[in-house]
């Protein structure tokens, strides 16, 4: 069994979207990743902070995974991490109304002993310089290091993300942000650029219209399976990392072929995260609800043709 090093978020999420809302409900890009990876054969932990206010019930939720939460450090006296977002109509834009850091704001992440060997680590979205504590807390370079970031962090600390790039094997981003971290209005030439910047592989996350998988000159697209009903589209690119982090390091194998497989499976879980709000579908989803579905995708991307 890989073992699994998860880095990011634990936090209450409070949501809108036009289908209806929530109070505040369990959230957090290490959440919604580490739910993803508990569908594959991986030994996983997370490394996050929260507040002497988190229940002990989404505790339980984790822990019922068999996600490793002895790192998950609880602050007496703290508040966990809060955001609250309310997304437009057609649901590929949202406003944060509210984001409190709370807790996080002082996060010293440490890696559990027995997981500092570990084969992958998938740093989830938070201040780079703290990603890259975490990579330097590593006993050794892990077989694979996957980052994701926002254009927060572009805004923001662009120096420290560019020196934490340099020290990684993928990057999972959405369109609009390799367009900004390059320059470069198509993808492609935005995928060259970020291989100049350190990682091997680029991903690049284009929401209901699938993933691009980027290697030197060679391209694979995912597509995002077509729904009926999308409720809340908040944890589906996280829930894409920790299906596409989680199978790598169930399999082992890091070769691009291998890599295109996990993109689907990425893809597919992250088809299941959007149909409830928050964790709701993630937590109660079972292997045969994620085999069948595999079969779709399966069904929607496979054809023959007589080449002339």
């Amino acid at each position: 069994m890989g073992k699994l090093v998860i880095v990011g978020t634990v936090a209450f999420d409070e949501i809108e979207t036009p289908f209806g809302k929530t109070d505040k409900i369990l959230g957090g890009a290490a959440t919604f990743i580490s739910l993803a990876a508990s569908q594959f054969d991986v030994d996983s932990a997370i490394v996050s902070v929260v507040g002497e206010d988190f229940p002990k019930e989404y505790l339980n939720i984790l822990s019922d995974k068999n996600i490793n939460i002895s790192q998950l450090e609880i602050v007496k006296g703290g508040k966990t991490f809060y955001w609250k977002g309310k997304y437009h109509n057609d649901l590929n834009s949202r406003d944060t109304l509210v984001t409190e850091l709370n807790t996080l704001a002082d996060f010293n992440p440490v890696v559990p002993s027995d997981y500092s060997g570990a084969e992958v680590v998938m740093l989830g979205n938070l201040h780079p310089g703290v990603q890259l504590s975490v990579i330097n807390q590593m006993e050794k370079r892990p077989k694979l290091i996957v980052l994701d970031t926002m254009n927060f962090w572009m805004d923001n600390a662009l120096d420290a993300l560019l020196e934490t790039i340099k020290h990684i094997d993928v990057i999972t981003i959405n369109d609009e942000e390799a367009r900004q971290l390059t320059g470069e209005y198509s993808l492609v030439k935005a995928a060259h650029k970020i291989y100049g910047m350190g990682p091997k592989y680029v991903v690049i996350k284009k929401g209901e219209h699938g993933a691009l998988l980027f290697h030197e000159e060679q391209i694979f697209f995912a597509p995002a399976l077509p729904l009926e009903e999308v409720f809340d589209p908040t944890g589906a690119g996280d829930t894409f990392a920790g299906g596409f982090s989680g199978f790598l390091a169930a399999t082992g194998d890091i070769s691009f072929e291998n890599m295109k497989k996990a993109v689907i499976h990425g893809s597919n879980l992250a088809s299941f995260c959007v149909e409830r709000f928050g964790t709701e579908r993630m937590v109660n989803l079972d292997k045969k609800e994620v085999n069948k579905r595999l079969h779709q995708f399966k069904t929607l991307t496979q054809f023959e043709i007589e080449l002339q």
